[in-house]
């Protein structure tokens, strides 16, 4: 073997090593900063459920004192210079009450990538300057992809659990904590 082959080899497992750890960093989701997300979390979730009260995922609410609970968890978090970019799956429920039974009347569950920048004068210090979700239908598994690493997507299928929006909607609604929950 000559010194010519040993070196292209050498060069050949020293690229397959970068990709492959280069790869790994891109598809491996980051860890994610707690303090950062517990700054930016209530501010996400207020733009969410305020965006959700006009249209798009409330349309189909039936109960005209429906109130839009929402809850965010987060799967990408990243903060360059003031700015936060938060890949996150949310749940909304629109929840109402008819006699002493909460009712559900409306829910979605979708991904979404919400770019916050600090802002002493906003509540919570963060403003929300853009926020993004898959179009419904064909265009879905694009945006997914474009938007989210190979883990995190197969995160996106795992359903995300009610009870903590239902427990806040009890309290809202000044209803018992065992009271049951019904279809609107």
């Amino acid at each position: 073997m000559s010194v010519l082959s040993l070196r292209r080899g050498a060069v050949g497992v020293g690229a397959a090593a970068v990709l492959a750890a280069t790869g790994t960093w891109v598809m491996w989701p980051a860890q994610i900063d707690g303090r950062l997300w517990g700054e930016v979390r209530p501010v996400i979730e207020a733009r969410i459920a305020a965006e959700s009260l006009g249209g798009g995922h409330g349309e189909g609410v039936a109960a005209p004192r429906a109130r839009w609970f929402c809850e965010a968890k987060a799967l990408e978090l990243e903060e360059h210079g003031g700015e936060v970019r938060a890949g996150v799956n949310a749940l909304c429920v629109a929840y109402a009450v008819r006699g002493d039974t909460l009712v559900e009347c409306a829910a979605g569950q979708y991904p979404q990538v919400v770019r916050l920048e600090r802002d002493g004068a906003a509540a919570g210090g963060y403003r929300v300057v853009a926020r993004e979700e898959p179009p419904d239908g064909e265009g879905y598994g694009r945006w997914t992809e474009s938007h989210f690493g190979v883990l995190t997507r197969a995160s996106l299928r795992n359903p995300m659990s009610s009870r903590t929006l239902e427990a806040t909607a009890r309290v809202h609604f000044g209803l018992p904590a065992d009271a049951d929950v019904g279809e609107c």
